[in-house]
């Protein structure tokens, strides 16, 4: 469906300008930045669509399959043909798998009605309802924006031809009259030339050239693009302001180079550029409502280059939203499989008459039920669809020796057996037939037609009216049979749901029932966890609990290891949330693995770097690893960055033999950018004294080497500064590129202007 991708695009969105926002705006990287901000959008929308391994996938459907094998196992003996029966849809499909374990259970009693209701009183025709509205909702939305879009670009093509217009090489100066603001889209500078002082006016072209030179108005038109499928997203519309803004600071900062700008002069005529008459969206302007921020970024003091290691963060982040939203890979592999396995059964599955084989256990028949005929010489009766263990008693004469007929009835309906035993085996044939009366009765309560499948569903199950009767006078008016069938085959009855109920979970709906049901959660188990304080948790949060077995004990021990003894409340310390014990437990974090630490001299390690540490592999060994060779001040947030790029003692060890003292977070950086002690002596080798590692991760990221320094000595440049050479690279300039310019009159004896004249090219 499309709407669940949209909406996990707006997440990614979202995700990616907090991101930009809390750590990268402020840098002056801005070239990077304008990557970044293109690359994000591109991953927003194409990272929904990948899968990821099923032991990797943080989406609840792996809670969900853990709570339907447990229930499965504890009905196992019955459950193996309940398969063909009800193949018709998928959520209910696993339901009647578990459904025949005890068919009994599903009677109740319906003479004690209570007035409590619940949220299952939205009936499913009004969800599809919605979930439709909505669709069509979102595709107006789309074809609004879309409208606007096509309008916009339409109005700036009639005004670029149809107005005066000067050409100026590749670029064609449209001048327009009225008190509207300077800007730019294609190769079209829109300006108003009376307007401004010849200073102010040239400078104005400047500014706009460059972004024609630089292509800004593709970014621009990404974003729009965006806006059109993310017209709801609020994060959308910032996402589009920041790739706006960080178009303008670059500008800014590529003008600042120029040799015939002033940076005062320059502030002043932004002064002067304001008009009442804001250019159009799609267009790269003068952006008078971030004026203050763009001085403000000018005159800011230029980013160092060991901030780079920020950008990298994004990675884990975005594999993180990838584990959380994304489909599992085994779930999306089985997806075509069940689609195919469901079809085959819905033309092939049990029918109303077919086979049976029968086996005598004591005082318990068990009966297989297949429409395809079964021998008791071979193993073909394991492929039966259905299956369920009777009282013998409740048969009646069976017919032993010689071919007779026996009858199973119940409220559902009536199943006639033919055939014989001999010994304890039997086989036969069947013949079910519904009964009409109770067909109607439950077409008539759960307000959807019974279908074949579903009448034999309701039958083997032996859901009776009074246990439709008693779920409505507790509460649950909007019944359908995906709602009933799974609490009858786990015998939920009235007395689970007041137990519970009383328990003090008043409100909550029928699958939560069956996940409490088949987790074995009862009245005992809740007070149990609220004794440790845990008075106010909610039934997601206990289902959570015992599919993880977390206990009284448990919870006691962890806050144990955390040092809180409860002073602070019902739910004691701060930090001593559901979360906290799921992860502690989910992650095996024990006091023996928090004294393992201590005995190595790391103590007070913060709750949740503990579970970084688990997360990551920081074991005792990694830790005192470190400590013997000295460096016995590092932070536990630390180890879990070195640990997780894989940075060893050793490696710290190689960069102080050279005899430079390097941080931990240099060396999470020069990890992930490969930058070894080779790497720096080939430098030394050359010549070259690295008195900075920080320079180290410039050269390493635009790919420098000695070689490359010294190839501009051909043209006259010799001990060119560390810094200097990563804005050489940066921009492209080569040896080659500059013999070029010099042979049309471009001679510099500094290699900046050189730089500078390759950023306006």
């Amino acid at each position: 469906m499309i709407l669940p991708y949209i909406i996990n695009v707006a997440l990614i969105l979202g995700t990616c300008v907090v991101f930009y926002k809390l750590l990268l705006r402020r840098e002056t990287f801005y070239r990077v930045n304008r990557y970044m901000l293109i690359t994000c959008l591109a991953i927003s929308f194409a990272l929904p669509l990948l899968q990821v391994p099923q032991k990797f996938s943080l989406r609840k459907d792996r809670e969900t399959s853990d709570v339907k094998r447990e229930t499965s196992n504890v009905n196992q003996s019955a459950v193996s043909g309940q398969q063909s029966a009800a193949n018709d849809k998928e959520q209910v499909t696993s339901t009647r798998q578990q459904a025949t374990g005890n068919p009994q259970a599903a009677t109740g009693n319906s003479n004690q009605p209570s007035s409590h209701s619940t949220g299952v009183d939205s009936s499913r025709f009004s969800f599809s309802k919605l979930m439709t509205w909505l669709f069509w909702f979102y595709w107006f939305g789309v074809g609004v924006f879309a409208i606007s879009f096509l309008f916009q670009v339409v109005l700036l093509l009639w005004r670029a031809y149809r107005n005066p217009v000067i050409i100026d090489g590749k670029y064609r100066i449209v001048e327009v009259s009225g008190d509207k603001a300077p800007c730019s889209f294609g190769n079209n500078i829109f300006i108003n030339p009376e307007k401004y002082e010849w200073d102010t006016y040239n400078q104005i072209l400047l500014h706009e050239k460059i972004h024609i030179e630089q292509r800004h108005t593709l970014d621009i038109l990404l974003a729009e693009l965006v806006l059109i499928f993310q017209w709801f997203n609020p994060f959308a519309w910032i996402y589009r302001r920041e790739m706006e803004s960080n178009l303008e600071f670059l500008t800014d900062d590529q003008l600042m180079q120029h040799n015939k700008v002033e940076k005062k002069s320059y502030q002043l005529s932004l002064m002067k550029v304001s008009a009442p008459h804001f250019p159009l969206s799609l267009t790269t302007n003068y952006n008078q409502s971030i004026l203050k921020k763009r001085i403000a970024m000018m005159n800011s003091k230029r980013s160092n280059l060991h901030t780079a290691w920020k950008y990298f963060f994004l990675l884990p982040v975005l594999a993180f939203l990838a584990c959380l939203l994304n489909e599992p890979a085994a779930k999306a592999q089985s997806t075509n499989e069940k689609q195919t396995k469901n079809e085959k059964n819905r033309n092939h599955g049990m029918q109303t008459e077919g086979y049976w084989f029968a086996v005598i256990k004591n005082d318990k028949v068990n009966i297989r039920f297949s429409d395809e005929k079964m021998d008791d010489d071979n193993d073909s009766h394991r492929q039966s669809y259905n299956g369920e263990t009777f009282k013998l008693s409740d048969l009646g004469t069976l017919p032993k020796g010689t071919p007779g007929t026996f009858t199973i009835t119940r409220e559902a309906g009536k199943m006639e057996m033919t055939g014989k035993f001999e010994g304890n085996t039997g086989m036969g044939t069947y013949k079910f037939s519904a009964d009409k009366a109770y067909v109607d009765y439950m077409n008539k309560e759960l307000k959807e037609n019974l279908d074949e499948d579903d009448q034999m569903a309701f039958f083997f199950i032996n859901i009776k009216k009074d246990f439709v009767t008693m779920l409505k006078g507790e509460g649950y008016t909007n019944l359908n049979k995906d709602d009933v069938i799974p609490v009858a085959a786990l015998g939920i009855d009235q007395a689970y749901l007041r137990s519970i109920k009383n328990a003090g979970f008043k409100d909550e709906s029928l699958e939560h029932f069956v996940s409490m049901k088949a987790l074995g959660i009862d009245g005992k188990y809740i007070e149990e966890i609220r004794s440790a304080r845990y008075k106010n948790i909610s039934a997601d949060q206990l289902v959570s609990f015992k599919a993880q077995g977390i206990d009284k004990k448990y919870i006691e021990s962890v806050r144990q290891m955390k040092g809180d003894k409860g002073e602070k409340g019902d739910k004691g310390d701060k930090d001593d949330d559901a979360d906290d014990i799921v992860s502690f437990k989910a992650m095996n974090i024990t006091p023996e693995y928090i004294n393992s630490f201590k005995a190595v001299g790391l103590t007070n390690i913060p709750h949740d770097e503990l579970v970084s540490f688990k997360a990551v592999g920081v074991t005792p060994e990694y830790v005192k690893g470190w400590y013997n060779l000295g460096f016995k001040d590092i932070e536990p947030e630390e180890f879990v960055g070195m640990k997780s790029q894989n940075v060893t003692p050793e490696f710290m060890k190689s960069f102080t033999d050279l005899g430079y003292k390097v941080k931990p977070e240099d060396l999470v950086s020069f990890k992930a950018l490969g930058i070894t002690p080779e790497y720096v002596k080939s430098f030394q080798a050359a010549g070259y004294k690295v008195t900075d590692l920080d320079n180290l991760t410039g050269l390493k990221a635009q790919n420098i080497t000695p070689e490359y320094i010294k190839s501009f000595e051909s043209v006259g440049f010799k001990n060119i500064d560390l810094d200097e050479i990563v804005a050489v690279k940066a921009v492209g300039v080569t040896p080659e590129w500059i013999k070029d310019m010099r042979s049309k009159g471009f001679n510099y004896d500094k290699l900046d202007k050189y730089v500078t004249l390759k950023s306006l090219d």
